[in-house]
């Protein structure tokens, strides 16, 4: 891992640690995408909106998601239910995943944060 890897993932380290502190809702685990469609809010999701899907979150909850790995940061809004994979926390639309730097991977390391 090169020097600016691990200043990344202190950075992120930081993040979930002050997120933990201010008593926001702060889980780790993993992430993948998905393309969009009908969602459980009843609106019509695209794949170039920041949006997710959460399976407790209330709709309309606005999330800080970071990678773990890289240190990149996006807040979505939840408007689906999900995601049903085992051992995952949260599934993210296609523009949400490409902010983080995890379209090649097609999951990733991630924390979340309440706003």
């Amino acid at each position: 891992m090169t020097a600016v890897c691990r200043r990344c993932v202190s950075v992120a380290t930081v993040v979930a640690a002050m997120t933990m502190s201010v008593g926001a809702l702060a889980e780790s685990g993993r992430a993948a995408y998905y393309g969009g469609g009908r969602t459980a809010s009843g609106e019509h999701s695209g794949p170039n909106q920041l949006t997710a899907a959460h399976r407790t979150l209330p709709f309309g909850t606005k999330v800080l998601v970071t990678n773990i790995r890289n240190g990149r940061s996006v807040i979505v809004r939840i408007n689906d239910r999900g995601p049903y994979g085992r051992g995952r926390i949260i599934d993210l639309s296609i523009a949400a995943a490409r902010e983080l730097g995890m379209l090649r991977s097609g999951t990733a390391s991630v924390t979340l944060a309440r706003q």
